[in-house]
């Protein structure tokens, strides 16, 4: 069995319809244990009632709850998410909340050390606790690991140094089309898509990159070798954690030593499936698990 690894924020959306739970590093490791890893999340959440209930909500889910901090001084983190006069939301994503507090204690690093994959993104560490406690975790994992920088940009919370550590830490590079856009310009390699991920892999010596581009699909790379992936067409509940999924069957395929196609066809197909359901954690149906 494989030992995955995630790090960084939980947290609830407080939608104008009610809360949902959200956080790209527990749908990424939700997903992985679905698909049959040993995935483990290190996070933390408040001694309120919002923990508790991610808490709840995580034993339920099947994913281990050992490394989620309970923090005693700060609130669970939580997302204002407002709409405005066209429809489109506004998020705010309040500060000072537990997530922001991680720490790197001897059973996360031991775990980290034996992990076969970590995945961590940018949003964790916009504070320096947090920060400093994913450098130390994925610093702690064996040479041949998986590092995985899953990007997500989230305004104000973009930090073109919190970027360029954490991609030198990293091994695999997992982004969207758009945050494609922004580290281009960022590290001077405008150009077409292909051309980008080229020069962002030679000069960070990544392994492996992965650019979703929503329902079009998405660009794997490899070693020099690419695939292309037209898409899954479906009819779409929400698209919540659709991404996690796919980084969490990249994350798998990968290891598997699969051929990139197929890594491609099984991604696509996980986060097709997700978008199908409503949340970012559904359950995944035994036919999807057995068709990979």
């Amino acid at each position: 069995m494989r030992n995955v690894l995630a790090v960084g924020e939980v947290l609830w959306d407080l939608l104008p319809g009610g809360k949902q739970l959200g956080g790209a590093p527990g749908n990424f490791a939700h997903h992985c244990r679905s698909l049959g890893a040993d995935a483990r999340l290190v996070t933390k959440v408040g001694d309120d009632d919002l923990g508790r209930e991610i808490l709840a909500r995580f034993e339920a889910l099947g994913l281990p709850t050992d490394f989620v901090a309970v923090d005693p001084d700060a609130p669970t983190g939580t997302v204002g998410v407002e709409l405005d006069a066209g429809g489109q939301p506004r998020y705010t994503i309040h500060e000072g909340v537990a997530w922001d507090r991680i720490e790197a204690d001897e059973r996360s690093l031991a775990f980290a050390a034996e992990a076969d994959a970590v995945c961590f993104g940018s949003l964790a560490q916009r504070a320096e606790t947090s920060r400093a406690a994913i450098g130390r975790i994925v610093a702690a994992t064996k040479p041949d690991a998986l590092r995985i920088f899953d990007v997500n940009l989230r305004p104000p919370f973009v930090d073109r140094d919190v970027i360029s550590r954490s991609l030198v830490l990293t091994n695999v590079l997992k982004l969207n089309d758009q945050e494609l856009v922004v580290l281009a310009e960022m590290f001077g390699a405008v150009g077409e898509p292909r051309d980008v991920v080229s020069r962002l892999a030679g000069r960070f010596g990544l392994k492996a990159v992965a650019v979703t581009r929503g329902g079009s699909g998405s660009l794997l790379y490899r070693d020099g070798e690419w695939s292309d992936h037209p898409g899954t067409p479906v009819e779409v509940v929400d698209s919540v954690g659709a991404g996690d999924s796919f980084t969490a069957a990249m994350a798998i395929g990968l290891l598997d030593g699969l051929p990139l196609d197929e890594i491609n066809r099984r991604a696509n197909a996980v986060a097709a499936f997700v978008c199908t359901r409503s949340g970012g954690t559904p359950a995944l149906p035994e036919s999807i698990v057995r068709g990979l």
